[in-house]
C-alpha cells in the first residue's frame, strides 16, 4: 500500500480522557512530558486548523475533568467534548463515533490516558472501521512501562503506526520554512527547550 502523508487536510486530531485524574494513574513516563506532549498536539492541531475531538470518562469521578491547558487552548472543542458515562472504547459511544465521523477525516492521530485501556480499543475499533491510525506513544501512557509496551506492541501487530508528538508534528507540517511551519515552529522549540533542561 502507497504511504499518503498524514496532514491537515486529512487528519482529525482525537484525545482521549487527558484527564486530571486519571494521569495520577499514569507511572510509564514522567507526567509532565505526556502533558507537555499533549498540550503540543493540541496546539498544532490548533495552528493548522484540524478538527480536534476531546473525550472524558466519568467526569464526577475520580477521573475528574480535562487538563485545564485543553479547555484554555480549546475551547470550543473543550465544550463539544463527548462525556462517557464509563464506556472504555469510546469508538462504543455513538456520540463519539458520530463525531469523528462528522470530521469527514479516515487518518485519526489519537493519544489517551491511559493507553493499555482509554488508547488501545479505540485505535483498534477505528482501524477495524477502515481509518488509518497513528498512536501518539508519548502523549499517552499506562500504569506501568511493562503495560505500555504490551499496549504499543499489540496496536503495532494491528497495522496502527505508533509515533512521537515531534514526529507527528514534523509530518503535519511538511515545511518549517511556510505555511504553518513558521507558526509551529515555537511549539516545537518549547520541547527541545524542556527535554535540555
Amino acid at each position: 500500500m502507497a504511504y499518503e502523508r498524514f496532514n491537515a487536510d486529512n487528519a482529525a486530531m482525537l484525545l482521549i480522557d487527558h484527564q486530571v485524574g486519571t494521569i495520577e494513574w499514569m507511572h510509564s513516563a514522567p507526567k509532565s512530558d505526556v502533558i507537555r506532549n499533549t498540550l503540543a498536539l493540541a496546539k498544532t492541531a490548533k495552528e493548522l486548523g484540524m478538527p480536534v475531538l476531546l473525550t472524558s470518562s466519568q467526569e464526577d469521578q475520580t477521573q475528574g475533568l480535562l487538563l485545564p491547558e485543553l479547555k484554555a487552548l480549546l475551547p470550543e472543542a473543550y465544550q463539544n467534548r463527548v462525556k462517557r458515562g464509563g464506556i472504555v472504547d469510546a469508538f462504543d459511544d455513538p456520540n463519539f463515533t458520530a463525531a469523528v465521523k462528522a470530521t469527514g477525516r479516515n487518518k485519526l492521530i489519537m493519544a489517551g490516558l491511559l493507553t493499555e485501556v482509554c488508547l488501545i480499543y479505540p485505535a483498534l475499533n477505528a482501524q477495524d472501521e477502515g481509518s488509518e491510525v497513528q498512536a501518539v506513544a508519548d502523549a499517552s501512557g499506562s500504569g506501568t512501562k511493562r503495560g505500555d509496551e504490551i499496549a504499543l506492541s499489540r496496536m503495532q501487530q494491528a497495522g496502527i503506526g505508533v509515533t512521537s508528538t515531534i514526529q507527528i508534528m514534523s509530518e503535519l507540517v511538511f515545511d518549517w520554512s511556510k505555511g504553518a511551519g513558521p507558526k509551529i515552529l515555537p511549539v516545537l522549540g518549547e520541547i527541545y527547550a524542556e527535554l535540555g533542561e
